[in-house]
């Protein structure tokens, strides 16, 4: 198959002893940068001797040094005729309604089809605005199948702002998304903190692993249903998967999430055979970036947008408010780890 990993190894020669492995991975691996070569140790994809260690390590002659390579990206990107829902757009950004299914930018596996296609096809100007060929104008990351609120950069300057603007954490972003089980409470606080899965490198846990970095969602509950919320969350910080793997930490996961929810939430309405059904019509997970308010990155006024919830999530909820809700909580997941 073309997207199988490309597994290499060797030892460390002797007048290689004392290097650090990051700069030895890049020199012994040319089509490599340094910079992968950091993210994949850091990754545990390449480990000395099958242990995981940090990218300045030191080696040791005779160490094995074994790791899988990435699939190579995509060699170029293509403008396509690819419709975008803009909310707002100026000389110097636009905010792009995504819809869900869609990946942001081109990556193995999807080299067609992504939102930076269809950006640089209506909008040629932002081609290599930022320095990452394939991310032009990127600032923040949005997953595949969340829906909602995505800022672009349309020039150097915007691009450096905005940037800046999201690592001081000036951005504020919130979030809407159905759970599992009922919330005791109104609102509530997570700070667990999430790091890379001990085993699963593409999954992200909120347990004790190394190299965790600090995270807080705050909550609040906008609807109840029977055994399902909707709850609105604002992030303080932008961790992968934030929300994700905080609701999933706390007991209650975003309905329809592969990776983080419950594999068989249809037994959770056993004695609700419509409910059961309506679980199983959703194919992603119900997560929806809503709101925005950020600076502009010309004249520092404040910019807030609004992206409205789209079709899958309000026929959810009409669904779910065709139904009283209970005030029973059988079944349900509780919370357990709330602050």
């Amino acid at each position: 198959m073309g997207d199988k990993k490309q597994g290499f190894a060797f030892f460390v020669e002797k007048n290689d002893a004392g290097k650090r492995l990051d700069t030895l991975i890049a020199a012994t691996l040319p089509h490599l940068s340094r910079n992968t070569a950091i993210r994949l140790i850091r990754q545990g994809i390449i480990r000395v001797d099958g242990v995981s260690k940090k990218p300045g390590f030191r080696v040791r002659a005779g160490q094995n040094i074994a790791g899988e390579l990435p699939n190579p990206a995509p060699k170029g990107l293509q403008p396509e005729p690819i419709p975008l829902d803009v909310l707002f757009e100026d000389a110097f950004c636009l905010v792009i309604n995504k819809k869900p299914g869609m990946v942001v930018h081109p990556s193995p596996g999807h080299d067609t089809g992504t939102l930076v296609n269809g950006i640089i096809y209506h909008y040629p100007e932002v081609a290599g605005v930022g320095g990452t060929p394939l991310r032009p104008g990127i600032v923040h990351r949005i997953d595949k199948d969340t829906s909602g609120l995505l800022l672009v950069a349309k020039t150097e300057q915007a691009h450096r702002h905005l940037t800046l603007q999201f690592k001081k954490r000036m951005v504020h972003k919130s979030y809407l998304g159905f759970v599992h089980g009922i919330p005791p409470a109104e609102t509530g606080r997570i700070t667990l903190s999430i790091g890379r899965h001990a085993t699963h490198r593409k999954k992200m846990s909120a347990a004790a692993v190394s190299r965790s970095r600090e995270a807080e969602t705050l909550w609040r509950v906008q609807e109840r249903f029977d055994r399902i919320a909707l709850l609105e969350f604002v992030i303080k910080t932008g961790r992968t998967h934030q929300i994700r793997v905080h609701c999933a930490a706390i007991g209650h996961p975003i309905i329809g999430d592969p990776v983080y929810g419950l594999k068989k939430p249809q037994k959770l309405f056993l004695n609700s055979p419509e409910k059961a059904a309506l679980i199983k019509t959703v194919h992603r997970q119900m997560l929806h970036a809503w709101r925005m308010e950020f600076r502009h990155p010309a004249t520092e006024s404040p910019i807030k947008i609004e992206a409205p919830l789209p079709e899958d999530m309000v026929c959810f909820r009409n669904a779910l408010r065709e139904k009283p809700s209970s005030s029973t909580q059988d079944g349900s997941p509780s919370i357990n780890r709330n602050k």
